[in-house]
Parts: C-alpha cells; sequence; structure tokens
C-alpha cells in the first residue's frame, strides 16, 4: 500500500478520535491539526466564532500570490448517539478496507487526505498558491464558512478555485440546493380541556400551519424549473414537533423544527415572506380574538447559499483536465460550497467516500477511495507548478 494512504489512515484514526460534534467547541481537533502543519513549516490562522471556543483554520502553502486552489473541509461531524454501531463510533475501525468511524468519510477523510499530501506539497516549487481551509458547524447550516471566507478577504487571499471535499465518489458536482433551517414556535392560551373555547389551542393552530407548509410544498413541486436536480423542484419538509403537558389541558405552546431548500431560481426569501404573511392575515387574528397575547414567531436557525449550477466553470474545466472526466453532476445535500462561490470563486464539490454513508451508523470510507484521492492530489500538485 502507497505509504502516503497509510499515512492517511494514521492521520484519519487521529482526526475520528475528536468527538467534534457540531455546535460544540472544536478548539482541540484544530490545534492538533495546527501542530501538524506547522510541522512542515506551514502557517496557519485562525477565525473565531463570537464565543471564541469554535475556530476556523487557513493556511497556505507556496508563493504570496494572487489565484490558487483552496481545499475546504469542515471540522463538524453529527452525533453517534443514539445510532446503534457495531465499533466505537470515535475509533477508527479497518474491516476488510472500509474505514469505519464517525466522520470518515464526512468528511474527514478528505481532510487527512490533504494533510498527508502536505510534505509533498510544501518541498514543491508551487507556481500557485494552495490553501487548506477548514470550517466549523457545516453541519448545522455552515455557520463557519461565511466568517472563514470574510477572514480569507481580510488576509488578502484571493484564490481561483475552491475544491470542497464532500463524499461524491470523486465525481465533479457543480452544483446544490440552498436551505434555510427553521423553528416556529405558537403561543396560544392554556385551560382545561372541558371547555376549548376558552383556551387557544397552540398545537390544532400549529396543524393549521404545518397543513399550509404541505399544502406550499405542493405548490412547489408543481412549478416548472429546468434544473438537473432530483427532485427538479424546490421542497419543504416538517421534522419534529412538540407541545402541549397534558390530555387535559388545553395545549399553551407547540413548537415545531422545518427547512427549505429551493432550487437556485427559487427566491427562497419570498417563499418563507408569503407563509409569514399567511400566518400575520389568517391565524393570528383568530388567536387573538380569544387571547390577545397570543403570538406565532419563525426562528431561522441556519441559512446556507446554493451553488449555482455552472458546468462551463474554471473550477469544472480544471477538473475536467485532471480526472479526465466528462460529465458534472448535481446534488440535493447543502455544503460550504455557495459561500465561496458568492465570493467570486469558481467553486466545486469533489472528494472521496460516498454520502449514502454520511450520517448513519457504522460510517465508513473505502481506501480504495483514499488511494483515488492521492492520485488526484498528485495530478492537481503537477497542475499546480505550472505557471
Amino acid at each position: 500500500m502507497d505509504e502516503r494512504v497509510n499515512t492517511t489512515i494514521g492521520l484519519l484514526g487521529e482526526l475520528v478520535s475528536f468527538e467534534s460534534l457540531s455546535q460544540t467547541p472544536n478548539l482541540d481537533i484544530v490545534d492538533h491539526v495546527r501542530a501538524y502543519l506547522d510541522h512542515y513549516g506551514v502557517e496557519s490562522h485562525l477565525s473565531f466564532d463570537e464565543g471564541g471556543d469554535k475556530a476556523n483554520l487557513i493556511a497556505t502553502i507556496g508563493p504570496d500570490a494572487d489565484g490558487g486552489v483552496i481545499l475546504s473541509g469542515h471540522t463538524d461531524v453529527v452525533p453517534a448517539e443514539p445510532q446503534d454501531w457495531d465499533t466505537p463510533p470515535f475509533t477508527l475501525v479497518n474491516r476488510d478496507g472500509l474505514l469505519h468511524g464517525r466522520g470518515a468519510t464526512d468528511m474527514k477523510g478528505f481532510i487527512a487526505g490533504v494533510l498527508a499530501a502536505v510534505p509533498e506539497f510544501s518541498q514543491t516549487a508551487l507556481a500557485r498558491p494552495l490553501h487548506i481551509a477548514l470550517s466549523f458547524d457545516e453541519e448545522t447550516g455552515s455557520r463557519g464558512a461565511r466568517i472563514l471566507v470574510d477572514h480569507m478577504k481580510s488576509l488578502g487571499l484571493k484564490p481561483d478555485i475552491a475544491i470542497v471535499g464532500e463524499p461524491t465518489e470523486m465525481r465533479i458536482v457543480a452544483g446544490h440546493k440552498a436551505g434555510f433551517e427553521l423553528t416556529t414556535t405558537v403561543s396560544g392560551l392554556e385551560g382545561h380541556a372541558s371547555d376549548p373555547g376558552k383556551g387557544v389551542n397552540a398545537i390544532f393552530y400549529a396543524a393549521r400551519l404545518i397543513a399550509r407548509l404541505e399544502e406550499v410544498g405542493r405548490q412547489l413541486a408543481e412549478r416548472y424549473w429546468d434544473t438537473p436536480f432530483e427532485p427538479p423542484h424546490s421542497t419543504l419538509s416538517v421534522g419534529t414537533i412538540h407541545g402541549g403537558s397534558a390530555r387535559n389541558v388545553i395545549a399553551g405552546s407547540c413548537s415545531f423544527d422545518w427547512e427549505l431548500r429551493p432550487v437556485p431560481q427559487e427566491d427562497g426569501e419570498e417563499v418563507l415572506s408569503d407563509i409569514e404573511h399567511w400566518i400575520r392575515e389568517t391565524l393570528l387574528p383568530e388567536m387573538q380574538k380569544i387571547e390577545p397575547l397570543a403570538d406565532i414567531t419563525t426562528v431561522l436557525d441556519a441559512a446556507y447559499p446554493g451553488l449555482r449550477f455552472d458546468p462551463d466553470s474554471e473550477a469544472v474545466a480544471v477538473l475536467k483536465e485532471l480526472t479526465g472526466a466528462n460529465a458534472t453532476e448535481v446534488v440535493s445535500f447543502g455544503s460550504d460550497a455557495g459561500h465561496f462561490q458568492r465570493a467570486g470563486i469558481s467553486t466545486v464539490l469533489f472528494g472521496p467516500g460516498s454520502i449514502e454513508q454520511a450520517h448513519k451508523p457504522n460510517e465508513f470510507i473505502a481506501i480504495d477511495q483514499i488511494e483515488a484521492l492521492h492520485g488526484f492530489l498528485d495530478d492537481l500538485r503537477g497542475w499546480m507548478c505550472r505557471s
């Protein structure tokens, strides 16, 4: 086995051992990567969330110049509980060429492969800079990437291309939908269930709102958009609901989590505005006839931009040249990629592993995918030596 693959497996084991769950501090894994880069003389810079306990990392190898390539990954992973794992989720286990562990494919496998290639990149006379970018809280709405991109601008970094190493099985993905993640809380008026008319049942009104969201979802599905996505339209879904206190008490509160994933042609903010208008014009007046303080509030927990599909972009052209691929694809899951594209950087998703393994128990990445990643990094390094 290629020594770099062995090195990658070792590094992946170290990265998997960090329980870097989204919305928890990640400074331990970032400091670990930073110390590794420092060992090879690669300087890195950090940017933080408001609390200072979560950090992005950006490091550069090669000339101090505009242009070049970003290799981007996220350090956070989704929880392993309460999933039923056959192996310890935060210990890397090799089973017949499949490396099991939380984050192995999404997306610490890519990060480990990039880190394993650092010695060769740092010893090569690159004509263009290579940037390594790691973000926090991608899984909860791409929270860190916006800060990361702003930090890159403040450092004067102006790369041409961003490769976001999400698991695409080393296929070129040139587009994905945007995402809005929301929580709505309905506040009514409690009372004895024997006389429902004297209260405002928050669950009933939440149910009516959810039914409205279902109808909006159907309307979105009926709109024709010439998109390559599957499904080819925007989607709306409700994920969880909580409310009430007892069977014989009129529910005074009910909340639910929901999401909107618009195609790039759809104005997601307009869709949300129309839903809010319906709430204010239809539901609230009924509720407030009984209880003037009744209310419905929606909080935007997270939002990430879509990756606008551009099969003729510079990033796509370079990856086609390096891989020999002719096709580009789109996906429906989100990523940090849209933030790079909005900053004027030509961006694609391209990385080892399968999204089918992400977020599941016994998540794994196949060793042959790591081998394929190193073949690509070799080709990328050669391309970056050309002026």
